[in-house]
């Protein structure tokens, strides 16, 4: 069962997306929280498998709490779920750790995919933030992909491997699957190719691997 918490200042947007979520079988959720300090301190006390963070709450924004949260408790898996997609927005929360940002406007079943992928260990955007973010790594040109090529060098075939998989979305089960190597080693690979390019999330990690091109897409 994956534990989920909700953070938002609205009761009536808790109550909907606690609907969805429990449509799953797999999903459950353990607690709400009405602002970003109280949900700090829901986290902290229940210790989910994922938060759901709004951006505009009182107290503490949904970034800041993610930032907190970063610190506080590192092992769970904070998803930005807001009504604003400025890429403002979208970078902080890439900055401040966050494995997934989706969209209240998207496709319900957006939430319980992207919710379940962050779990497992995977990065989620929405899709229309993927696209805007893929869109501006284009913008970016050759002088891009050069650098992004060269913070690459210290990586093992393997790992370069492991990161384009990463970079194309898929989970640690998946990639194992892929590389008919075990779940364990592609989590020691995705740590290892982390600390090598100084990023903190995988989210960070896939946007690099889209910069040097090792994606499809």
């Amino acid at each position: 069962m994956i534990r989920v918490l909700i953070a938002d200042d609205e009761s009536m947007v808790r109550a909907g997306v606690r609907a969805i979520l429990e449509t799953d079988p797999g999903i459950g959720v353990v607690a709400e929280a009405g602002d970003g300090r109280e949900a700090v301190e829901a986290v902290l006390a229940h210790r989910p498998d994922v938060v759901l963070l709004d951006i505009r709450m009182p107290r503490m924004d949904g970034l800041e709490a993610a930032a907190e949260l970063r610190r506080a408790a590192p092992e769970v898996r904070t998803v930005v779920l807001t009504t604003f997609d400025e890429e403002e927005y979208v970078a902080r929360a890439l900055e401040e750790g966050a494995a997934g940002f989706l969209l209240k406007a998207s496709d319900p079943r957006e939430l319980t995919v992207g919710v379940r992928a962050v779990a497992d260990g995977a990065a989620y955007l929405s899709p229309r933030i993927a696209q805007g973010v893929i869109a501006r790594l284009r913008e970016g040109g050759m002088g891009r992909e050069r650098r992004a090529r060269d913070r690459l060098d210290g990586l093992t075939a393997r790992e370069r491997e492991v990161l384009a998989l990463v970079g194309e979305g898929l989970t640690n089960q998946e990639i194992a699957g892929r590389l008919h190597v075990s779940e364990g080693t592609v989590k020691a690979h995705v740590s290892a190719i982390l600390l090598e390019l100084e990023v903190g999330n995988r989210v960070r990690a896939a946007i690099l691997a889209h910069e040097a091109g090792l994606t499809r897409g």
